[in-house]
Formats: C-alpha cells, structure tokens, sequence
C-alpha cells in the first residue's frame, strides 16, 4: 500500500478528483495549504499598499491506494494537474504499513 500526496493550485482539484473517480478510487483526504517552491510568491497591491505574498494557497491530497495502483494514480493526477506553469505542485509516494478501516475491522488494502 502506499500514500500519495500531490500539492497542487486549488483550481485543479475538480478535475484531479474527477480523473481519480475515473480510474476507481473513491476516497481522499483534502486540506488547503499555503507554500512555495520556485514560485517564490509575488506582489500584491491591497488599498494602494503593495506588499509580497510569500506564501501561496495550495491544495494538498492525500490518497491511499494498492501498490499496484500507484503508476496509474501518478498519471491521472499528473495529467488533471497539470497546467504547463510554474506553480504546479509535486506528487510523493510514501509507503503504508498497516491501514484498519475503523467500522469493520477491515485490515490493509481491503480498508482502502
């Protein structure tokens, strides 16, 4: 089993869900988030005052799915995210070790 994590411009995340129903996952946790990577932020003008944003709103998704899934999760995400622009995001894969859906009892890739 493993954890994806994609940090992705809010706008994206409709169609990043949309692409990730499509290839039968269903469920995922969503928060936003505020960083930056290369972007570095920009300046604003509020009132006629103009100050840096340094941190930009972003959307972090965290989805757990079977290792056998992993390529073509990658894919969906990469493709609904992507915009071609600084600012896109990033994707990591982390392993899960053991998952339990709480109601059941379910253990591992049958909790997913």
């Amino acid at each position: 089993m493993k954890l994806v994590i994609a940090i992705i411009k809010p706008f994206k995340l409709d169609e990043v869900r949309d692409a990730l129903t499509r290839i039968g996952i269903h469920g995922m946790t969503v928060s936003e988030v505020k960083g930056y990577g290369r972007q570095k932020g920009h300046m604003e003008i509020y009132r006629g005052a103009e100050y840096a944003v340094n941190f930009l709103p972003k959307v972090r998704i965290e989805v757990a799915v079977a290792s056998e899934q992993i390529d073509q999760v990658m894919d969906a995400v990469t493709a609904a995210a992507k915009t071609g622009q600084i600012g896109d995001g990033k994707i990591f894969v982390t392993p899960i070790e053991q998952a339990v859906r709480i109601r059941t009892g379910e253990t591992d890739v049958d909790a997913l």
